[in-house]
């Protein structure tokens, strides 16, 4: 007996829907096909799966039997498609790239795309924008190979990183902001400010901005959260709070009505690199590896 996947297909969606016309929908196929394609796998099975009556559609004994296994046949070719997918990329490859915030600063990107041609100039790297919902930038997800992502990372246990910037935090804030006047601010003048917060998904990163460990554990005042460069512009700019960022982001919010401010009394912020622990493709370990020798170089002319 060869039954295909669609039959398969068809056949959980009207069991779900326990009805022919709102499967046929939910397929974008007519009812009389839907239907035709049914009676097709009951006639290949030997027994009837559904009970058509005035009273609507059910499952019979032997469709009930065969749904857990339809789902699981059908969530293990999806399974199987993703994986195709993956070394499609791979042979073709493909390295996807997440980033929250541009890498940009100082050539950095650049650089670091350079040393990695070098050893595969048939490669194609694309970046992805992810949002600030995701912290790891696409990689808890599998949607990218590697990203460069601010540490710390919720289960940071799960990934490989190469440090690649280090930034000291400053403090972004109205231009008519008191604290704007001043040419630098101690991090004890802000613990009453109201705080923009990164969304809760983002776990330590969020305690992480809102400096957590320099509170001493005197909760922080959220004016408000945020998910993206605009947002945090216009709410910077309403007086909804002030919030913390690295130098080399300043210039994407230091525009009219916003300035920043160094900031005593916090530890430097760190991106980095990473990828998946375990994840020991030629694409990604050569990366990686490229990632590290610019960083080596950078922090050998900061100390030279």
């Amino acid at each position: 007996m060869d039954v295909h996947g669609r039959d398969l297909r068809y056949f959980v969606a009207v069991a779900e829907e326990l009805h022919f016309t709102r499967a046929a929908e939910r397929l974008y196929v007519s009812q009389p096909a839907l239907s035709k394609q049914v009676r097709a796998l009951e006639r290949q099975l030997g027994a009837p799966l559904f009970e058509r009556d005035s009273q609507g559609v059910r499952l019979t004994p032997v469709g009930s039997a065969l749904l857990p296994y339809a789902r699981s046949v059908l969530a293990a070719w999806h399974e199987a498609q993703d994986v195709i997918e993956r070394a499609k990329a791979e042979q073709a490859a493909v390295l996807l790239v997440g980033m929250s915030t541009s890498p940009a600063r100082g050539g950095l990107l650049p650089a670091i795309r350079s040393r990695f041609t070098e050893a595969h100039p048939e490669a194609t790297v694309r970046l992805r924008q992810i949002g600030w919902d995701d912290p790891t930038a696409g990689l808890a997800d599998g949607s990218v190979d590697v990203a460069y992502v601010w540490l710390p990372v919720p289960d940071l246990d799960r990934y490989t990183y190469v440090v690649v910037a280090e930034e000291a935090r400053l403090v972004a804030l109205a231009e008519t902001h008191p604290l704007a006047a001043r040419r630098s601010v101690d991090f004890a003048d802000l613990l009453d400010e109201p705080f923009l917060a990164l969304p809760k998904s983002a776990g330590v990163l969020r305690d992480y901005w809102l400096a957590l460990d320099e509170r001493a554990g005197r909760p922080p005042r959220i004016g408000a959260e945020i998910a993206s460069t605009e947002e945090t512009y216009e709410a910077l700019v309403d007086g909804r709070g002030v919030c913390l960022v690295a130098v080399g982001n300043a210039p994407l919010i230091s525009l009219g009505g916003v300035v920043t401010r160094p900031v005593h009394g916090l530890s430097p912020s760190r991106l980095a690199l990473a990828a998946r622990t375990g994840d020991h493709r030629p694409l990604v370990l050569d990366y990686l590896r490229a990632a590290r020798k610019v960083s080596n170089l950078v922090r050998e002319e900061r100390t030279g």
